[in-house]
């Protein structure tokens, strides 16, 4: 199949609907039906006000993160629009074209 993987960056102490933003979004693949969701800590990056975040042995506060999806155009269309729809929510993404499949049986 050929869809898009969509990559979403934010921080650990962001939140949306007083929820951690990177759940939030795990929620909202989950109940779109979206075939899997990766959330993945990060120890340092640089932000889009090119500001150092990291995770500090004593504050993860600041630590990067990144919530990566796998999903078909139907499925991309879908998820960007319904994030559109959400006020108050600053969600920096990169979008790129892919092929998946799976291998094998599945579980």
């Amino acid at each position: 199949m050929t869809g898009y993987m969509l990559t979403f960056f934010t921080q650990q102490d962001r939140s949306h609907n007083h929820r951690p933003l990177h759940q939030w979004l795990l929620e909202l693949a989950q109940s779109m039906q979206i075939r899997g969701a990766t959330v993945t800590a990060a120890q340092e990056g640089i932000g889009g006000h090119h500001r150092l975040h990291s995770a500090r042995f004593f504050d993860l506060a600041d630590q990067p993160m990144e919530i990566t999806m796998v999903v078909s155009a139907s499925e991309c269309d879908a998820i960007m629009a319904c994030l559109d729809e959400e006020p108050s929510l600053h969600l920096f993404y990169a979008k790129t074209p892919v092929e998946f499949g799976a291998i094998g049986q599945s579980l």
